[in-house]
């Protein structure tokens, strides 16, 4: 029993590794249903406007003279398990994301300018009250405990609003940069045991005046902050960013086009709204959630299209998790005294690659059908896995179509695949996650 108290208590903290653990690591495997049926491809053809998602360069391929008004939903629907030998095995009740789009991009002589609004990505994962992996842990002195046996849930969301501008330099070459305002949400509720906690202390892990005024033994601390919205989350922050992006046409044949996406510039992440417990005493005050940040990313593309029926794209991407999710930090204050406690968790995500493959088949002028593979390396290291956010999914195979209804009128659907992965943490807990995301685009151009 005491080493099941003590494998359970790791699961309420150590190695809680955040994030919305949407498909690469927190990104999105794909933007628009046209690339999302190519294997997230679209960093060297026309992949409509979710260019501002991928290479904004690539509206310069559009049609001088012409606008195009886009809107879109994606139904991101993981299944995630979590489970130890010796206590069972538990799904997440977090099963369904919706995620809208909306667009406008005009193409003028040499210039292609608009805005458009986009998730990033999100998810998040839910366990109800009184489930047993969490039930349990170490009091700071090592005896058995009970925690709290409410509700364990996560929820993280991302999106942008851009403003891209491209710029055909000649017949070969076209420049492309946008601006993105950025903005971030996120829910959590969370028990640590006190024998992790005790620990976070000796390492230096937990600061501020509270820590002189914690119980001489620690059963264990809840932070709690949820809005109960699928679509908002109660801590919220906001900032901004910027892309950049090229793209070449070496003949009618053959486009390589290049992106980069900047670190974002975000404030803290804040609620007035958050609870802290602990040995089930709540204290009620303010939460940030400090440096939230999503990472640089870069990537080359390849585009072939030989005129006929076939087209091929490759991407390449390397995004850079080193650098935003190196910790996860929480400074909490009591409304009431003024007094705080800092916790930082280190996180210490790995680089990501990722590979994007896809091709499509046009049956005739109106009706084209699209395939593709994408896969990506797991940032997240054994020892910061944790069923809250097991952002371990690698690979999906896509499947998509588009079909012109009219002149002026097109639609696009498509449907990634991800099976499962599954991971066991430093811990004992593993955790297993697939996946399915559903994206469907209507356009219009005039």
């Amino acid at each position: 029993m005491r080493q099941l108290v003590v494998n359970l208590g790791v699961v309420a903290l150590s190695g809680w590794a955040l994030g919305a653990h949407a498909t690469n690591g927190m990104n999105m495997e794909a933007w628009g249903a046209k690339s999302g049926g190519m294997g997230g491809a679209a960093y060297a053809f026309e992949a409509g406007n979710s260019a501002v998602m991928n290479n904004p360069a690539t509206l310069g391929l559009k049609s001088s003279g012409k606008t195009d008004i886009g809107a879109g939903l994606t139904l991101l629907m993981p299944d995630v398990e979590s489970s130890h030998p010796a206590a069972g095995s538990q799904d997440s009740d977090g099963t369904a994301y919706w995620m809208p789009t909306l667009s406008y991009i005009r193409r003028t002589g040499d210039f292609g300018y608009g805005v458009a609004m986009l998730a990033q990505g999100g998810m998040g994962t839910e366990y109800g009250a009184g489930s047993p992996l969490f039930a349990g842990g170490l009091n700071s002195n090592g005896d058995p405990i009970a925690m709290s046996g409410e509700e364990i849930r996560s929820e993280v969301g991302f999106g942008r609003l851009m403003f891209p501008l491209s710029w055909n330099a000649n017949e070969q070459f076209i420049l492309a940069g946008q601006i993105d305002l950025v903005w971030a949400s996120m829910d959590l509720r969370m028990d640590m045991d006190g024998q992790n906690l005790a620990g976070m202390l000796g390492q230096g892990l937990v600061s501020g005046s509270l820590v002189g005024v914690l119980p001489a033994t620690i059963d264990y601390a809840r932070f709690d902050f949820s809005d109960g919205n699928a679509m908002t989350g109660r801590a919220k922050s906001y900032g901004w960013g910027y892309k950049l992006g090229g793209l070449w046409r070496i003949n009618e044949q053959l486009q390589v086009g290049a992106a980069y996406h900047a670190k974002t510039r975000m404030g803290d992440m804040k609620t007035n709204d958050a609870t802290l417990s602990v040995n089930g005493g709540p204290m009620h005050g303010s939460l940030k959630v400090i440096d939230f940040q999503w990472p640089e990313t870069f990537g080359l593309g390849v585009a072939y299209d030989g005129g006929g029926a076939w087209s091929w794209a490759a991407d390449l991407k390397r995004i850079r998790w080193s650098d935003a999710m190196s910790d996860f930090r929480m400074r909490f204050v009591d409304s009431a005294s003024g007094m705080d406690i800092d916790v930082t968790m280190p996180q210490n995500w790995k680089d990501q690659t990722v590979l994007a493959l896809g091709g499509q088949y046009k049956l005739n002028p109106k009706l084209a059908l699209r395939a593709g593979y994408n896969h990506a390396s797991n940032p997240v290291p054994n020892a910061t896995l944790n069923p809250l956010f097991p952002a371990i999914v690698e690979t999906h195979y896509t499947f998509g179509v588009g079909y012109r209804l009219d002149p002026s009128r097109s639609i696009a659907a498509s449907i990634a695949l991800a099976p499962e992965a599954s991971r066991t943490s430093t811990q004992g807990v593993t955790s297993s996650h697939r996946q399915t995301t559903l994206r469907v685009n209507y356009n219009y151009s005039f």
